[in-house]
């Protein structure tokens, strides 16, 4: 890959930068060669799957946030929508055993029966009355009264049962079942929280602001969790490496501020010593002298208009670089 590429080459310019140090002229005295090196930020998810889409390409500039890429998600979505018919199964039975263990219409049905058991019972007290007025001007038997009296104490523990058929029916289910819905909903709840979350991580953003270095892969394609498909370069994640020999080591302290210079770069720029290695290393047997700096080169990407893309890969072509204006003419 492109990157691992990259890194082999700053490895061995890391190495053989300070040999040139053995063959600096007087007018050099003070000036060591170094380079420049980048700490990748690696964006992958924690999950693993086929990539969905890709928001980003190489080159882009992302702030922190943005979204990067996205995994194939089907799964997961229905697994949600899953856990949420779940979760209101659970909730239905929890206001079941909450509710009345009547339904409205049978509780309907109990007050309409205490209705018709008090009616009985006011027509038996009637009765009851007009029985002891006769009995007691002698027209009718003691056994006629007391009939009248079983039939009206008959109606009055009808009526009194009716009355607690209906408080019954009102009464919620015992506290266990209560307590055993609740629960049901609680770990449905959980459940449904862990495939929201579970579905979030389907889409994954830049952790920090930068530009896109290299894209490793594209949609279509799997990748396991943890696995890294775009590299991002934040700013602050540049640094300058340099050897300084072992006479000038002592001098140097971190905190201190050191000028920058490259070939077509502007003047003035500087770098601040964070690290200072305790361990000195020997001289690497390769250098790059300044003539030889001359013979590095830089990939260069250009993306093709509609009539050049019309060629096949793999033909030759020759490009014309646009003239630099301080070239003469």
């Amino acid at each position: 890959m492109r990157r691992t590429a990259l890194i082999a080459i700053a490895v061995i310019a890391g190495a053989i930068a300070g040999l040139v140090l053995l063959t600096r002229s007087g007018s050099d005295q003070g000036v060591v060669p170094g380079y420049l090196e980048a700490d990748l930020v690696l964006v992958g998810s924690e999950k693993n799957g086929r990539i969905e889409s890709l928001a980003v390409q190489e080159g882009d500039t992302v702030a922190k946030g943005d979204l990067v890429f996205t995994l194939e998600s089907s799964e997961q979505e229905a697994e949600l929508a899953t856990r949420k018919a779940r979760l209101a199964e659970a909730e239905a039975r929890l206001a079941d055993a909450r509710a009345a263990l009547q339904r409205p219409r049978e509780i309907e049905v109990l007050q309409s029966a205490l209705v018709q058991a008090k009616a009985m019972q006011t027509k038996s007290q009637l009765n009851l009355d007009r029985v002891r007025s006769l009995y007691d001007k002698g027209w009718v038997s003691k056994a006629q009264l007391d009939d009248a009296i079983a039939q009206h104490d008959s109606n009055e523990a009808s009526v009194d049962e009716a009355r607690r058929r209906i408080e019954a029916a009102n009464l919620p289910g015992r506290s266990g079942v209560i307590e055993a819905a609740a629960a049901a909903v609680t770990e449905a709840r959980s459940a449904l929280d862990e495939a929201q979350k579970s579905l979030a991580k389907r889409k994954v953003f830049a952790p920090a602001a930068g530009s896109v270095e290299e894209v490793y892969f594209r949609p279509g394609e799997v990748v396991n969790a943890g696995q890294a498909v775009v590299s991002l370069l934040p700013p602050g994640n540049l640094k300058v490496r340099f050897f300084v020999p072992e006479t000038d080591r002592a001098a140097l302290r971190t905190g201190e501020t050191v000028a920058v210079s490259c070939d077509g770069c502007p003047s003035g720029l500087t770098a601040t010593v964070r690290f200072i290695s305790r361990d000195a290393e020997f001289t690497p047997p390769v250098i790059f002298s300044r003539e030889q700096r001359r013979k590095l080169v830089f990939l260069v990407e250009a993306h093709p208009d509609e009539r050049t893309a019309e060629l096949t890969a793999g033909q030759p072509v020759s490009v014309t670089l646009p003239q630099s204006p301080q070239a003469s003419p």
